[in-house]
């Protein structure tokens, strides 16, 4: 199998209708301060967006429970990215207005439907995001031309995988399934065509 076939293979895998433009890797590596910030906020927000998770859904035992863990990695990769970014000598930077993640967010259906229906419209959002972003932490992983980086790209993409099939999971469990595979689908689409419509930036994770 080329490398060619790999790369869709994984995204198939993940579920994804679109692959990543196999240059964003070398528009990445052109300026780490940027791309590092940018993914220190990403893994902030996500911890973010779990709590909110349990928050909202304080009832859902099994929620709670295995969402809770994801909290904590998502803080620690966080300060991992800190870390990294002292090593290297460089500052975080300013957070970024997310264009990928609003795009997504506007799908939601939040205003009608059922309590569960709002929650799977949380759900596969989360899914659908760390399903990119495992996408990505693989292709930088593989591809970008710092040795160590890609030891520290190989870590976080096993996590986002774990974390992506645990959302779907949860859809699952507390949606019909078919609603959820259908539903995913039009969340799948809606990705894909964001990510056609929007510039192609080194300095985004997403």
């Amino acid at each position: 199998m080329d490398q060619d076939s790999k790369e869709l293979y994984t995204v198939r895998m993940l579920g994804l209708k679109l692959p990543t433009d196999p240059r964003w890797v070398n528009l990445a590596e052109m300026d780490l301060a940027e791309i590092l910030t940018d993914h220190a906020y990403c893994e902030q927000k996500a911890a973010t967006s779990c709590i909110s998770l349990i928050q909202g859904f304080h009832d859902k035992e099994d929620l709670v429970r295995e969402v809770a863990p994801i909290v904590t990695e998502e803080w620690g990769h966080f300060r991992l990215v800190l870390n990294e970014l002292d090593k290297r000598g460089l500052k975080l930077g300013r957070q970024r207005k997310d264009e990928y993640v609003n795009g997504l967010l506007a799908f939601q259906k939040n205003s009608s439907g059922t309590r569960e229906d709002r929650l799977l419209e949380k759900l596969l959002t989360c899914a659908l995001i760390e399903a990119r972003s495992c996408e990505r932490f693989r292709l930088l992983s593989l591809h970008i031309s710092d040795e160590s980086l890609r030891d520290f790209y190989y870590k976080f993409m096993v996590s986002e995988a774990g974390h992506y099939r645990l959302f779907i999971d949860l859809a699952k469990r507390y949606n019909d399934e078919e609603k959820v595979k259908q539903r995913w689908q039009e969340y799948l689409r809606k990705e894909a065509e964001i990510l056609e419509n929007l510039d192609l930036r080194g300095d985004r994770m997403h």
